[in-house]
């Protein structure tokens, strides 16, 4: 399972030119399975084995967070880190941990990166455990362009469909997620709103710039963009650190 994606491609950040693909699948509207999956999720924990290298990522990250007593935002699948540092800008009172499981894409560095950020190797479906076992409370969660898997027979892959949803959920503050592809997050909605989770769907006008590549470059493609954002009051306030 991978966090960015290039109209289902896996893959590197993408160049900046406006000639990327719009997604296309077989399914016209949310998954028949979607609710089904989602409940059966509900009902246990995952409990694939932790890798080593993600729990020794997490100690090492956790140990900063602890340290740095700040409210905190997880980038989860954050690529190059561009949107880590982005967020960490915009938020300087908050400590931004940007997670991705590849070291070729983190070691892609741009610009320089903020002191309330911290950027981190490691699986999201084990990070996420680590997170929720270790009693992360989150300000803000970032879920920016993840691989849509949009075949339908792959619904599986897809995180919000994936038992390690309720993890992700149980994180708590405000979630937002971003794709070029509706359906995708018209499923994240039906599945948060399974966990208590009322989320709302737009179409994203970037203010301030677009926080990742593949936003510049959906955008300069002239592909519609979407955004989701939680609007109920579950999880700490942004004022709140982390317990």
């Amino acid at each position: 399972m991978t966090a960015r994606n290039d109209a289902g491609q896996s893959g590197h950040e993408p160049p900046v030119e406006g000639n990327s693909r719009p997604v296309t699948s077989s399914q016209t509207g949310p998954h028949d399975s979607l609710r089904e999956r989602v409940a059966r999720h509900a009902q246990g924990r995952f409990d694939k084995p932790i890798a080593d290298y993600n729990r020794e990522a997490f100690e090492l990250v956790n140990r900063r967070v602890i340290e740095a007593g700040l409210p905190l935002i997880l980038d989860s699948g954050c690529g190059t880190g561009d949107s880590s540092r982005e967020l960490a800008r915009r938020y300087p009172d908050h400590l931004v941990v940007g997670v991705d499981r590849s070291a070729d894409r983190l070691s892609r560095q741009r610009s320089e990166t903020p002191t309330n950020c911290i950027l981190v190797r490691a699986d999201l479906l084990d990070f996420w455990r680590l997170a929720r076992q270790a009693g992360w409370r989150l300000s803000r969660h970032y879920l920016l362009y993840p691989n849509p898997e949009p075949k339908a027979r792959h619904l599986k892959r897809r995180f919000h469909a994936h038992p390690v949803f309720p993890d992700f959920v149980a994180l708590g503050g405000h979630i937002e997620s971003r794709s070029n592809w509706r359906i995708y997050l018209e499923e994240m909605a039906i599945a948060l709103a399974f966990h208590g989770r009322e989320a709302q769907l737009r179409p994203l006008e970037p203010q301030g710039g677009p926080l990742t590549l593949f936003e510049r470059k959906y955008h300069a493609s002239g592909q519609r963009l979407w955004q989701l954002e939680t609007v109920d009051t579950a999880g700490p306030s942004p004022d709140n650190a982390v317990d």
